[in-house]
């Protein structure tokens, strides 16, 4: 039978058989390149395996709940207010939140607001004869309900005149510097109380050591108050490495990290919270649209006729997201074995490397491949052709 061609292939991948055979070669350069290579393999699995990685752990994600406190007060004088003292009641908004927290830092107050017919805003409804009003329209950046008139904004301007909360608000000016810029020196206290369900662990950031007296005076520092669970707000954004005044005019998120990795093999009081700060919102020098972060609420009133009037406030400030991530790795059997059983079978590569090197790169590489490999025919097919020659 011919075993030529594609039809020669297919017949041997069915009916041949490979059996590996032990050819021992007498070479230090090949010995050398074996240990070497084994060598390496050693140090990958006790460096990277069980040392960086540890291997030899089972680990256990963290489960976490945060509250948190803001304290501090702050006095305003301006022609609008006058003298006014701002407390917690007054600039956080709002007064909880989940895992994070929002201060005020900038205001644009629209005052005695009542439901009537004004004149929109000029940046969002010109008009004139050639372009008049349109009754019941309602523009995307639209105050209110267009009536169909067209009305004198001041002496040179005319824009449509609208149904709406009037006076409109006018947010073109954004104060600069902050309206509360000294909203920079409130603290905030951090309680975070953390849980390894696979452990039965539980920790919190305030610490065993930490007493009463202690955390009515302390104030984080990475170097001199490293667990300390109270913050300065302004050293949260400068240890982010941006300026809280600049930061205070347009407002903007920052992320408060809580780092939890713990070693359980090790004792408890190890496992202590590792604080970091960075700020989470885009801020593109180069491409700096709608930057910030603001909304807008509203306080109610009624006088004694029954009119309802309402004083809007566009808030801008810093939220603070609390973000608490972390993992516990304990001592485990089964890890152990199988890490230990998979470096072992990582050794059997140092041969296959070896014998890719030894039968393809070197120069005596066809003496080796002839003391490697030996190609035996069928015994029955050679038997039977003998006999047939020998009759």
């Amino acid at each position: 039978m011919s075993r030529d061609g594609c039809c020669g292939q297919v017949y041997s991948c069915l009916f041949d058989y490979d059996t590996p055979r032990i050819a021992l070669i007498k070479s230090r350069k090949i010995g050398l390149l074996n240990r070497f290579i084994q060598l390496g393999i050693l140090a990958y699995v006790i460096g990277w395996v069980f040392i960086w990685e540890k291997g030899y752990q089972e680990f256990d994600t963290v489960v976490s709940s945060v509250t948190s406190k803001v304290k501090g007060v702050v006095v305003t004088n301006t022609t609008e207010l006058g003298v006014k003292i701002w407390d917690v009641a007054d600039y956080i908004i709002p007064a909880q939140e989940e895992n994070a927290v929002f201060v005020m830092t900038n205001l644009i107050l629209t005052q005695n607001q009542t439901q009537g017919h004004c004149p929109e805003l000029p940046e969002t409804s010109f008009c004139s004869k050639e372009q008049p009003c349109t009754p019941g329209y309602v523009g995307k950046q639209s105050n209110g309900v267009q009536t169909g008139k067209c009305v004198p904004y001041n002496s040179t301007v005319k824009t449509c005149e609208i149904f709406a909360w009037c006076p409109v608000e006018n947010d073109t000016h954004v104060p600069d510097p902050a309206f509360l810029n000294g909203a920079e020196n409130f603290t905030v206290l951090i309680k975070n109380n953390i849980w390894y369900p696979k452990f039965q662990v539980s920790k919190r950031n305030i610490l065993s050591n930490i007493s009463s007296s202690y955390l009515k005076t302390c104030q984080y520092d990475k170097v001199n108050h490293p667990f300390c669970p109270i913050f300065r707000l302004g050293n949260i954004v400068k240890e982010a490495g941006e300026s809280f005044s600049d930061m205070a005019v347009q407002g903007g998120v920052m992320g408060i990290q809580i780092n939890w990795n713990c070693d359980l093999d090790r004792k408890l009081t190890y496992c202590v919270p590792k604080y970091s700060f960075r700020r989470l919102d885009n801020r593109e020098i180069d491409h700096n649209v709608s930057p910030g972060y603001n909304f807008r609420f509203a306080k109610y009133y009624k006088d004694s006729n029954g009119v309802e009037s309402r004083t809007l406030m566009k808030v801008y400030g810093i939220r603070f997201d609390i973000l608490v991530f972390g993992t516990a790795g304990k001592f485990d059997i089964i890890p152990t074995m199988i890490n230990i059983g998979s470096g072992a079978a990582l050794f059997g590569v140092a041969t296959v490397l070896c014998d890719m090197i030894v039968f393809h790169f070197f120069k005596k590489r066809h003496y080796y491949r002839e003391k490697k490999y030996k190609y035996v025919e069928d015994y029955d097919e050679l038997v039977g052709s003998e006999c047939g020659s020998n009759p």
